[in-house]
């Protein structure tokens, strides 16, 4: 499969992982009290409003990455702390759901539009790139958004699990201080250095970089361990002999 398909799989997917869950943000914040995030033009699902150019091609190439983060004011939250927790997990929750609906499409092109018409794809380039676009690009946005859903909980500001964090606890203990001095800092170090491990990885032979990939343990973590509920479930509904078992019985 070209590089090609996979970044244009790759752009399609981030804009689907990246909008709903700064969309998420806003809505949890406007809901609760706070008109912040509607008056910065924020409540919408237009990705120019939301994308950060970085974080949008370091998702694409790492898997982990970030988009402007909502304007909020947590003082106008009708319940300060109760505000604070569902505006924090609003985005992440909302990256779970759209991953669960995301797999299935997956396995439905791949499985019955692509994998048992290879014949007739093979013969028509346009349309196999088509395909292969998008089922790469479903597939894509499960794996993204299961990393993304584990990355933002990450307990370092500025990211969603800091908020957590916030909601929980008392304002000032040296944990949390700690996690809001430093967070930023650690949490570059960690994309640096799996970015890194990236393009060794790609562009060298050199054994054991995958073993020195912080974040790729985590992404493995994601997609493998908390995505198990969603790939299990739907690879046992979505098989085409067991599909195939059903519509027999009829």
């Amino acid at each position: 499969m070209s590089e090609f398909v996979e970044t244009l799989a790759g752009l399609i997917a981030v804009i689907f992982v990246f909008c709903p869950h700064e969309f998420a943000h806003a809505f949890a914040a406007y809901k609760s009290g706070d008109a912040t995030p509607k008056m910065y033009g924020r409540l919408t699902l237009n990705p120019i409003k939301h994308l950060d150019p970085a974080g949008f091609l370091l998702c694409i190439f790492t898997g982990f990455g970030w988009a402007k983060p909502v304007p909020v004011y947590p003082a106008n939250f009708r319940n300060y702390r109760k505000g604070l927790f569902l505006t924090a997990v609003a985005g992440v929750v909302t990256n779970y759901v759209i991953a669960f609906i995301a797999y299935p499409l997956y396995l439905v092109v791949f499985n019955f539009a692509y994998y048992n018409n290879l014949d007739f794809f093979n013969a028509n380039l346009f349309l196999s790139t088509v395909v292969q676009v998008l089922y790469l690009a479903l597939f894509f946005i499960y794996a993204y958004g299961m990393s993304i859903f584990v990355f933002n909980l990450l307990p370092f500001y500025p990211l969603d699990g800091f908020r957590v964090v916030e909601s929980l606890t008392r304002e000032w203990n040296p944990v949390r201080r700690f996690l809001g001095n430093y967070g930023r800092y650690i949490l570059m170090i960690l994309v640096l250095e799996s970015f890194l491990c990236g393009i060794l990885k790609r562009y060298t032979t050199l054994p054991y970089i995958q073993y020195f990939d912080i974040l790729g343990y985590l992404q493995f973590f994601a997609t493998k361990i908390i995505g198990f509920p969603i790939t299990a479930f739907w690879n046992w509904i979505i098989n085409p002999s067991h599909l195939l078992q059903i519509v027999s019985v009829f």
